[in-house]
């Protein structure tokens, strides 16, 4: 598990400490693709209104393999 954590964290997707709000996963998402968090987090919640329930799954599966920042 570490070693997949470790290999997302190298691309430069990681859950920043400071903007974070939940668990910091669209708020890395965001940095990763040059946006800002709101925008990534508007951009959730607009997928969530066009495809309900698998974003809560994938958000999950983010919040796991996504490292922290350090």
């Amino acid at each position: 598990m570490t070693d997949i954590r470790q290999s997302v964290g190298r691309t430069g997707l990681v859950r920043p400490r400071d903007t974070r709000v939940v668990a910091g996963v669209c708020a890395g998402l965001g940095r990763r693709f040059g946006l800002s968090p709101w925008v990534a987090r508007l951009l959730f919640v607009l997928l969530l209104m066009v495809l309900p329930g698998s974003q809560f799954l994938v958000y999950f599966i983010l919040w796991i393999l996504m490292p922290n920042e350090y």
